[in-house]
């Protein structure tokens, strides 16, 4: 890892600034001067619409959480999951390092294959084993080759009050409305991951930068679950009565193959001292804190 310059959270540009985590990333970085834009804003696959958006914002730091994430459609739609995770990257990075401007990056748990049954860290090596996870670590490569100057955050199974803009609801949505209108849960339990709430994921990316080094950071909720027992605990601290049926992936077919394990070990802020998230418990509390307080305003 290398030392941060002391000046990079002058200006901040944070691309993808409407959805889930790019909002909270947002609301992070108070006290900050901070410049929100979104697609409509900056077209991250033109090369001229970045190099025209940064001249004219001139920031110390872009932070991206811009991607094609549904893991569905990237196995239909190939080209376009590499066109966006992987070559829109590559030519931010150009752009970036060309202009002194330093870059932090949104990754994922999926370029790990599951394969391991204790949490990954960020040495551990990459293997994804779908097309997301291929174009987001291919992603990952590119931007480590085009600038040094680079953060590269790693998340999983992320949930926020904005909801996810490909399928316009979380995890903890669906299990609530499902729960509430009477149809049946049925949940797999064959996977493991660690669920992390945005807002919980924002404040410690914006404690890395402030206080960190370049490099590759796991950025998660402590501890590990499954889905099935996430769904269980949702209910549990919503006040929801509703059964909830185990059941494994092979019952729902897809298209794209998913890691069975993929909880990150967060080495790399132990490392640098620095504050921890809480586990995903505490992280689901808040957030359904956070959802009873937006459903009260008025």
């Amino acid at each position: 890892m290398r030392n941060i310059s002391p000046d990079i959270l002058r200006r901040v540009v944070v691309i993808g600034a409407s959805g889930q985590l790019g909002s909270d990333i947002v609301k992070a970085l108070y006290g900050i001067e901070t410049v929100g834009v979104d697609h409509a804003m900056v077209d991250i696959e033109s090369p001229a619409s970045i190099s025209s958006a940064l001249a004219h914002h001139r920031p110390s730091l872009v932070i991206n959480t811009a991607a094609f994430h549904n893991v569905e459609r990237c196995e239909t739609h190939a080209e376009r999951a590499f066109s966006v995770n992987t070559v829109a990257v590559e030519s931010l990075a150009s752009i970036c390092d060309a202009a002194g401007i330093a870059l932090a990056h949104i990754s994922t748990d999926y370029v790990f294959d599951g394969a391991a049954s204790s949490p990954y860290d960020e040495k551990a090596a990459a293997h994804p084993m779908n097309i997301y996870g291929a174009s987001k670590y291919a992603g990952e490569l590119t931007l480590s080759i085009k600038t040094k100057r680079f953060f590269i955050f790693r998340t999983s199974g992320l949930y926020g009050l904005r909801g996810s803009s490909t399928k316009g609801y979380t995890f903890v949505e669906r299990m609530l409305e499902q729960a509430r209108s009477g149809r049946p849960l049925r949940v797999v339990d064959d996977i493991v991951h660690a669920p992390s709430y945005t807002v919980q994921v924002a404040g410690g990316i914006r404690r890395i930068l402030e206080g960190g080094q370049f490099g590759i950071y796991h950025v998660t909720n402590a501890g590990e679950t499954t889905w099935y027992d996430f769904a269980v605990e949702i209910l549990k601290m919503s006040g929801v009565a509703a059964s909830v049926e185990r059941t494994t992936s092979d019952a729902f077919p897809s298209y794209a193959r998913r890691p069975r394990y993929s909880v990150l070990a967060n080495a790399a802020m132990e490392k640098a001292k620095i504050e921890p998230l809480p586990d995903w418990q505490e992280g689901l509390r808040a957030y359904l804190h956070e959802r009873r307080s937006a459903s009260a305003s008025p």
